[in-house]
């Protein structure tokens, strides 16, 4: 089984639906905290909808479990948080809410994708969440688009 993980800065819609499709993603797994902005363009939580099914055939989930606190993301953008405390912290996070854990494995049983809006994994949270669904789920390959 694959785990996909995808996040939409720098990319434009084409370039995102067609990873996705390409990948054959049947459940978009959003994990952003804010997902109504207008900042997000073709990502807002209303549009995002539409066209995962419009266009993947696809459908879609919002769980606030594996999102970062504004706390957090404030940590990162304001004070300039370094990446090493977040990833502690956000770990510390995921183990409170026992996010991980509450995770229905069957929930993976279809080609998922987790969404946030960094354009890279490497310091993006999205990437810590396919790694600790992974931990749980040896099964899965995380595959980054």
């Amino acid at each position: 089984m694959e785990l996909y993980t995808i996040g939409f800065a720098k990319k434009s819609a084409r370039e995102f639906f067609e990873s996705l499709k390409k990948a054959g993603v049947k459940r978009m797994i959003d994990i952003r905290l804010l997902n109504t902005s207008h900042l997000a363009g073709f990502a807002k939580k209303e549009d995002l909808e539409y066209f995962l099914s419009a266009i993947c055939k696809a459908s879609y989930l919002h769980l606030l479990d594996l999102a970062p606190t504004q706390e957090l993301l404030d940590g990162v953008r304001k004070t300039k948080l370094p990446f090493a405390e977040y990833e502690a912290a956000f770990q510390a996070l995921l183990q409170k809410r026992r996010a991980i854990e509450k995770l229905d494995p069957k929930l993976f049983a279809i080609p998922c994708c987790l969404l946030c809006s960094e354009n890279s994994p490497v310091h993006c949270h999205r990437r810590l969440v396919a790694e600790a669904i992974r931990k749980r789920l040896p099964q899965i390959e995380v595959v980054h688009l």
